[in-house]
């Protein structure tokens, strides 16, 4: 009951200030434990609800239980690899946007991310600044399409 209260305090907090009521969702995918929490501590500062998977299965099933805006996706992981888990995340989810997160730029990976659905390709090490911004844009697309 407490934590019932304590969300619509939020909300009416942020409606009263002007902000949405409704949290962002993004999905972090990467087998890097690391990299996960770093990144979903950074976003949950910034008032991001994130959910957390280490591989494609797991990103798949988050995808349904979760249902979040965007994707952060590595593309090396083991088992299913990203791009894998991105062709069958656009399949499910179209509307998803997906941010392939990687160590790995050659030009045919690149290429094939764009072609099985990715909003775009990010090269770690990250700029925090360029990825916060690259998040925010997608949710922007989605809200002005609703």
């Amino acid at each position: 009951m407490n934590r019932i209260l304590e969300f619509l305090n939020q909300c009416r907090i942020k409606l009263i200030q002007g902000g949405n009521a409704t949290m962002n969702k993004l999905l972090i995918v990467d087998d890097e434990i690391e990299i996960c929490e770093f990144l979903k501590s950074f976003f949950e500062d910034r008032d991001f609800k994130v959910a957390v998977a280490h591989d494609g299965t797991k990103a798949l099933e988050q995808m349904g239980l979760f249902n979040p805006e965007v994707v952060l996706l590595d593309i090396q992981m083991p088992g299913m690899d990203g791009l894998q888990t991105l062709k069958k995340i656009k399949e499910a989810y179209p509307k998803a946007k997906v941010i392939m997160v990687t160590a790995v730029e050659t030009q045919e990976k690149i290429e094939e991310a764009m072609r099985l659905g990715a909003d775009n390709y990010i090269t770690k090490p990250l700029s925090l600044e360029y990825l916060e911004k690259d998040v925010q844009d997608k949710i922007d697309i989605l809200a002005k399409g609703s």
